[in-house]
């Protein structure tokens, strides 16, 4: 027998085992349901209903964004209505339940009791992640430890040949910043089908060769009734029926077969990142790069020889500032993103575990917690020996650095904070996920003036921009696209700006001189708008142009050079004076949080999925 005719039979007597492991069942296949929106409530409860009166639906997968804004009252509300399902049912995050969430994610996965699944059924491994972007806005993301998870999962299959259906919120292409982490892992097992949702539309896909489909939002939208779909696995093809309860119709739309596409020996160049812009500038070299294991959802601090970073499985630790070698480390309750801050001996964050800590700089040994009602997200301010930090639970608090002692506690802030608040002449200021920026006496904590945007939607509040301060100005940015400077001292708007080929987002920061204030717009231009014209006028202008830009993360200058990063990992160093690209590093894909410069030409730079790189430039 030639071996091409053994290989073919052997090819089918694979095939024909795994068909004669694999069963037919039908599911429910739900996405979208927005919890939060106008009919969402009823919406899904229809869904529920109707479900449970198909006794032919084995079980149900409901694929993220299962609210609006990912708040705790909307969760707990899902969560009530879903338990009403009477079959088994699994369940993952989406961009709305992460982006906007109040508990930094962590009420996601205490209130579902996860933000992952895996289970068999029918011969069927159905494995689910998670999907941001992760509390800042960016491209999608599958967190970091959602990759790990999976990567443990396909590894540890008790049968290696079993079918795989792979679950997430995103299409898995560009819109997700880490979509060949996911891919790559699941083509060396037998992937067959990805489902997901995001579109709110009823869509065939391939991805890297695999067959996939975007189920349509559980609303109604502007119908008379929401919708699922219920698919059937039957000899080797998955069949999608869109089911509308109350008008009682279903409707066969789509069949995709289920086959074992044998990836190991596809040699198709499917697109990745480039990273060619490294070898533009050689000049730019790895001092060291570390590799968490969970998302770094926060910019990094600096003390001494140490460099002190956190990570979303609750850890604060610290590298060294010459090998990046870990040297010590604290276990918090929660996922962390808000940045540490340093006072000589004193590191102090806050964790999602409804605490502030303060660790010692050389140890990280506990000096003191403070407790707060509700997630602090925050990222602290420390002078003269106090802390400023606000939270989820409608606080803004001054600590005691020595002690964390309460020094006053503003607790009428409508909604949360993310931000790092700015200290400017006897005030901090700080905006909200409630369209509120606030200005508060330093000393005292007693309100001094509160400004709102007009906005009917929070989803435009100046929340995650830090805010900058000069010539007696303080200076927002947010995702409405407008720009505002506000009066220091009496928060009257000086000048508001919406200029439509100037679109700036939440990215921003102050030259070292004070002169400018640096803006990143949503299509890749650096501008340096003036601080002391009564008017937004543009003083300064960069060579910089990147694509489509988002990431929220502060810019910052240091000895001459304009630091800024991007959505796609990419570090981009700038000329002061000239506005000229000095260079450009991409050290991954993923979102790059504020950067930190240690030095002339060198600087540490953290990005969302879990990579800290220490850079350093040679100059001609």
């Amino acid at each position: 027998m030639n071996l091409v005719k053994s290989i073919g039979l052997l090819a089918g007597l694979l095939l024909s085992v795994t068909l004669s492991k694999a069963q037919s069942f039908k599911f429910a296949f739900v996405s979208d349901t927005h919890i939060g929106n106008n009919t969402s409530e009823e919406d899904l409860q229809r869904t529920v209903n109707d479900i449970n009166a198909n006794d032919s639906i084995s079980f149900a997968v409901i694929t993220g964004d299962i609210t609006e804004f990912g708040s705790d009252q909307e969760l707990q509300l899902a969560k009530q209505v879903l338990d009403g399902l009477q079959k088994p049912w699994y369940i993952i995050a989406g961009n709305h339940d992460s982006n906007w969430s109040e508990s930094g994610s962590n009420s996601f996965r205490t209130v579902f009791g996860g933000e992952t699944f895996a289970f068999t059924h029918g011969g069927y491994l159905f494995a689910g992640t998670s999907s941001g972007p992760n509390m800042r806005m960016g491209p999608g993301q599958v967190p970091r430890e959602n990759i790990v998870w999976l990567d443990s999962v396909l590894t540890h299959m008790e049968d290696p040949a079993m079918p795989v259906i792979y679950l997430n919120h995103y299409p898995q292409d560009s819109s997700l910043n880490n979509w060949y982490d996911s891919i790559d892992l699941l083509k060396k097992r037998n992937v067959q089908l990805i489902l997901h949702g995001h579109g709110h539309n009823n869509r065939r896909f391939t991805y890297d060769g695999i067959p996939s489909v975007m189920g349509r939002s559980n609303l109604r939208a502007k119908d008379s009734t929401g919708g699922y779909n219920i698919v059937t696995i039957h000899n080797g093809v998955a069949s999608f029926e869109e089911r509308r309860p109350v008008v009682q119709t279903q409707q066969k739309w789509l069949e995709v077969p289920l086959v074992n596409h044998s990836f190991s020996s596809d040699t198709t160049p499917y697109h990745r990142p480039s990273y060619a812009v490294n070898q533009k500038y050689p000049k730019v070299k790895v001092v060291w790069e570390y590799q968490d294991q969970s998302d770094v959802g926060a910019g990094t601090a600096i003390s001494r020889n140490l460099v002190v970073a956190t990570n979303t499985n609750g850890w604060v630790y610290a590298l060294g500032k010459k090998d990046g070698k870990r040297k010590w480390a604290y276990k918090t309750n929660g996922k962390i993103y808000s940045t540490p801050a340093i006072a000589g001996k004193y590191v102090v964050v806050g964790s999602s575990d409804n605490t502030v800590y303060c660790l010692s700089a050389s140890s990280g040994k506990l000096l003191w917690k403070a407790a707060a009602s509700g997630p602090v997200l925050g990222s602290p301010v420390i002078e003269n020996d106090v802390v400023y930090i606000g939270a989820s639970d409608g606080h803004f608090r001054a600590l005691g650095l020595r002690n964390g002692k309460t020094l006053w506690d503003f607790d009428q802030v409508n909604n949360f904070v993310v931000t790092k608040p700015l200290l400017y002449q006897g005030k901090v200021y700080f905006g909200n996920w409630g369209n509120d920026f606030y200005a508060l006496d330093a000393a005292t904590g007693k309100l001094a003036w509160k400004w709102n945007n007009g906005s009917p939607n929070r989803m435009f509040s100046p929340a995650a921009c830090y805010p900058v301060a000069s010539n007696g100005k303080v200076f927002i940015v947010a995702p409405d696209r407008y720009m505002t400077s506000l009066d220091a001292n009496t928060g009257q708007v000086v000048w508001r700006r919406q200029i439509q080929d100037i679109r700036v987002r939440e990215s921003m920061g102050l030259s070292a001189d004070s002169s400018l204030v640096y803006v990143k717009t949503m299509d890749g231009e650096l501008y340096g708008v003036s601080t002391t014209a009564d008017a937004m006028q543009i003083a300064w202008m960069s060579a910089l142009q990147l694509p489509y830009e988002l990431a929220p993360s502060a810019i910052v200058e240091n000895e001459g050079v304009v630091y800024v990063p991007t959505h796609s990992g990419m570090a981009c160093a700038i000329d002061r004076q000239s506005g000229e690209v000095l260079w450009q590093h991409k050290s991954s894909n993923g979102l790059m949080n504020t950067m930190m410069p240690l030095e002339k030409n060198k600087v540490v730079v953290s990005t969302m999925d879990g990579k800290i790189t220490c850079l350093e430039y040679t100059p001609e």
